[in-house]
């Protein structure tokens, strides 16, 4: 099986572990739900056996999910650039509307936080340009007033 590389910027990982902590400090919690709800009786109309059971499954697909992850996280610098890469951050003029966004990859894409991912159309159009460029994007001319 190959595994992906998955891009994450310093603060994404430094989330996702804090998320990981949280989890399985979660753990013992939840197993107690279990152990009281399982004492109410008959588990086939036991609501909140499972709720607790279904609860538990989603934590820890997530743990699991956060760990492969994490695993194979490679973390994208930030800094000076001179060219639009993962880590950068933008502001554009979108046709007379400023946006600042970070090009970060998929696992940390949040478009309400200004986080697009680089497979994201915006983020596949901005990949490897320069400030002050300005391209067509979804019929609009977009300029890149600058990059850091």
């Amino acid at each position: 099986m190959i595994k992906k590389t998955v891009s994450l910027t310093a603060e994404g990982k430094k989330d996702l572990e804090k998320e990981l902590d949280e989890l399985i400090k979660s753990r013992p919690a939840i197993a107690e739900r279990i152990a009281t709800a399982r004492a109410f009786g008959d588990l086939s109309e036991n609501e909140e056996y499972s709720s607790a059971r279904n609860e538990q499954k989603m934590a820890e697909g997530r743990i699991l999910e956060i760990q492969e992850i994490l695993k194979n996280a490679k973390i994208i610098r930030g800094g000076k650039k001179s060219k639009v890469d993962l880590g950068a951050t933008v502001v554009l003029d979108m046709g007379g509307r400023e946006v600042t966004y970070t090009l970060v990859g998929p696992t940390e894409a949040n478009p309400l936080e200004g986080k697009i991912s680089n497979e994201s159309p915006i983020g596949k159009a901005l990949l490897g340009r320069k400030a002050e460029e300005s391209f067509d994007f979804n019929g609009k001319n977009v300029i890149i007033k600058s990059c850091y």
